[in-house]
């Protein structure tokens, strides 16, 4: 036989019910305490998560931004994109039509500068106009480089014409204000890569004629000082200069024996 008091069962139960109700309440009581932490390392996670995303996309940011800087022109590179200019100026630079220069040894600086000209609307020349409208600025450094790495064919200078043109060039005439062109081209005609003066040795006269012609009327390749500074000075030739100067020009050459007097005809 059990041994059972009166009213011992709902004594026990009120006990676990008591019991059952401070547990619950300590639970709920301890997940509310643990909510900030939990949100604080959750929120952790999700920082470091974006931080962890934002990371590589800076890292990519930086090679996109070294891959858009221009580099030195790369003759091979712009050997295949010099393609289409050899239809006028020749394969190598050395243009069989005297109405379009020749390219061969000029500076890799100059060309860049003139299809700048072309691109911005500067020099005005429909057929490079539309050239020189799709090259990047490094694809006109290829170009250049690859031009500039080519040896220009030599000319030949008209006798007659010599005397004048080799005084003009060399001397210039102080009485009409007009300065040696060796002094911004150098003594045999190769330019300044550095100030971006043209290389003029062995160009075609007939070019040299046309643009000191363009120049002395009015013509310019733009509005900077540097564009400035030929068209005042061609204003100051005559016919006769120009035509001399154009023939000494295309002559200029070094010869096998040093010598930089200009080839005759």
């Amino acid at each position: 036989m059990s041994f059972r008091p009166v009213g011992f069962r709902p004594a026990v139960l009120g006990v676990v019910f008591t019991l059952a109700s401070a547990l619950s309440i300590g639970v709920v009581t301890a997940q509310e305490a643990n909510k900030p932490a939990a949100a604080a390392s959750a929120t952790q996670p999700a920082a470091a998560a974006s931080s962890a995303t934002k990371a590589p996309a800076t890292a990519e940011a930086a090679p996109a931004t070294a891959a858009a800087a221009v580099k030195p022109g790369d003759a091979a590179a712009g050997a295949g994109k010099a393609a289409a200019c050899g239809a006028c100026h020749g394969i190598d630079g050395n243009s069989s039509d005297a109405q379009y220069p020749k390219l061969a040894g000029q500076h890799e600086s100059y060309i860049v500068r003139q299809l700048e000209n072309f691109k911005n609307g500067k020099r005005n020349n429909p057929i490079m106009v539309g050239m020189a409208s799709p090259l990047s600025e490094q694809d006109m450094h290829d170009i250049g480089a690859y031009f500039a790495s080519k040896t220009s064919l030599p000319g030949v200078a008209d006798e007659a014409l010599v005397e004048q043109g080799q005084k003009l060039f060399r001397e210039g005439d102080t009485a009409r204000g007009i300065p040696a062109c060796m002094a911004c081209h150098s003594i045999d005609g190769r330019g300044n890569p550095g100030a971006i003066y043209a290389q003029l040795t062995s160009q075609h006269a007939q070019y040299i004629q046309a643009t000191l012609k363009a120049w002395h009327d009015g013509g310019n390749w733009g509005d900077d000082a540097h564009a400035k500074i030929m068209p005042a000075i061609a204003q100051k030739l005559d016919d006769k200069d120009i035509a001399a100067l154009a023939s000494y020009v295309e002559g200029l050459h070094a010869a096998e024996s040093g010598s930089d007097t200009p080839a005759t005809k």
